[in-house]
């Protein structure tokens, strides 16, 4: 089951690294962290994206994650409601079959050409997971030349 976490920390040296390492002290690997200030430049926001089956054992890092220090407050978003994005670029081959079949998914989902030359279409997807795997699907049959992606970010309702 996927667990997505949101920690509000301290913006100091070495928090990130403190974060981590309860993770993996655990065995559990982290799937997708995105790190920020938050509008508080002394505050960053992580969320951490963990697969993890033990609820226990993911409620012991949750009371280790408290713990620390430099952590203000987390947050455990598996059972709220929240609103979730990734933000992916990627580069698409550009050709005419490509270029009709990118235009028809820029009408259909929220994919925008961030540039267009005679080799490529850069391209910018900002969604949740599952439209991402759908979008994504359809472009592998384009054929991706490129592509990385942010961690997600997540808030609450």
């Amino acid at each position: 089951m996927r667990h997505t976490i949101q920690a509000l920390v301290e913006n100091r040296f070495g928090v990130l690294a403190r974060v981590a390492s309860l993770f993996s002290a655990r065995g559990y690997n982290i799937e997708s962290l995105a790190v920020g200030e938050t509008h508080d430049p002394t505050v960053s926001c992580m969320t951490i994206v963990v697969n993890a089956e033990d609820e226990r054992i993911l409620e012991q890092i949750k009371k280790q994650l408290n713990k620390l220090i430099d952590v203000i407050i987390v947050i455990d978003f598996t059972r709220r409601e929240y609103v979730d994005r990734d933000l992916i670029l990627t580069k698409i081959l550009n050709n005419d079959r490509n270029k009709k079949a990118i235009e028809g998914l820029v009408k259909k989902f929220p994919i925008k050409i961030i540039e267009e030359t005679k080799e490529d279409f850069l391209l910018e997807i900002c969604s949740d997971r599952h439209q991402e795997d759908e979008i994504l699907k359809q472009l592998k049959s384009l054929g991706i030349k490129e592509l990385v992606r942010t961690g997600r970010i997540a808030i609450g309702k």
